[in-house]
């Protein structure tokens, strides 16, 4: 699948950037896999998941719930 997007022409991003952009957001909504999104990019999966905080996404996607649940069984 592919869609089209109309950006600013002054718009100061590279594609790499904006592919990056785009794959943490939809990683970052649970949206789809670190496996999805590095081929999205057109990286390893391992460079996407050291990518991602630069991008302001952990790549622990884990939910308080679970977070309290392992404290209280460690």
């Amino acid at each position: 699948m592919g869609f089209h997007v109309e950006l600013p022409s002054d718009l100061a991003a590279t594609e790499f950037e904006l592919k990056m952009i785009f794959a943490s957001k939809l990683f970052d909504e649970g949206l789809i896999t670190t496996g999805q999104g590095s081929k999205i990019v057109g990286i390893t999966r391992r460079s996407f998941i050291e990518l991602l905080g630069q991008y302001g996404v952990s790549a622990f996607q884990t939910t308080e719930d679970e977070l309290l649940e392992d404290i209280t069984n460690a």
